[in-house]
């Protein structure tokens, strides 16, 4: 089992999870010396940077060497780049891209010739409930997300008939350093200047670092671990759901805009977040 994105957060409690339940989990990041308390559980650390081809490549031989193949592969590796979309640098928002959904994409690429030679496998994609619902500064990250739920659709019929799985997990407010990372990332924030956003971006940093320590929603939100049993449950069992929503603020927001009209979630978010160019009053 190969799983991305290991130094932290969900990727850190699923790899420790899956160790202590038995399997054999290669734990990977950029800098695998992060990896200390994994490799003391028994995982085997890897060098894997998913927005280089060499690095993925070396990792994916490594496993494939040892076992024959990549039995259960585990996309996680992510971040947020947050702010108005006028405002993101598309330097920024391409490495949004690259690590969020090419990575992942390529990765899956160079597992699957040896799954399908074995017979059998599985690709879980940690994807978000953010990809199935969009919230005002986030519009690159559920770009990204949207993309992973298309993905994930096309593949998991594309390789089915080879005996291979494909599963989405989407969690919903976890309490990780996500939003720390996500708010530090955050475009647009000039305190100089004639700035239309700076209200907007201002509300937009105020709720995402506050969603996951108060009010509602926080209540309604979960912990790496989690997500971590989620993917447990869904490399375990034989038919594996193709999503699984993890936390009830996932179920919630996400039953929520499935019924909504789209002018209906507007006027929902316009009650959270300061809209660009209007005043509230």
């Amino acid at each position: 089992m190969l799983v991305t994105g290991s130094s932290s957060g969900i990727g850190k409690a699923t790899a420790a999870l899956l160790a202590e339940s038995g399997w054999v989990v290669y734990a990977s990041a950029r800098r695998p010396e992060t990896l200390g308390a994994l490799t003391d559980l028994g995982c085997r650390a890897l060098a894997l940077d998913v927005t280089d081809e060499a690095s993925m490549r070396a990792a994916v031989a490594v496993v494939e060497e040892d076992h024959g193949a990549v039995g259960v592969l585990v996309n996680n590796a992510g971040f947020s780049q947050s702010g108005a979309l006028e405002q993101v640098d598309m330097a920024d928002a391409r490495r949004q891209f690259e690590t969020n959904v090419f990575g992942p994409a390529r990765l899956t690429q160079l597992v699957l010739p040896a799954m399908r030679a074995q017979g059998w496998g599985k690709v879980v994609n940690i994807g978000s409930m953010g990809g199935r619902l969009t919230f005002p500064g986030g519009g690159y990250y559920h770009a990204t997300k949207y993309a992973l739920e298309a993905l994930s659709d096309a593949l998991r019929f594309e390789v089915a008939g080879f005996g291979i799985d494909v599963v989405l997990v989407e969690p919903g407010f976890i309490r990780t350093g996500f939003a720390a990372a996500a708010a530090a990332g955050m475009s647009g924030q000039s305190a100089e200047g004639d700035d239309p956003y700076r209200e907007f971006t201002a509300g937009v940093l105020a709720s995402t670092t506050g969603v996951y320590d108060r009010g509602l929603l926080a209540r309604l939100g979960g912990e790496p671990d989690d997500v971590a049993r989620a993917v447990r449950e869904a490399i375990t069992t034989s038919r594996p759901k193709a999503r699984y929503p993890v936390t009830a603020s996932a179920r919630l927001l996400g039953g929520l805009r499935a019924v909504l009209p789209d002018r209906a979630w507007d006027s929902l978010m316009a009650r959270s977040f300061v809209q660009p160019g209007r005043r509230r009053g």
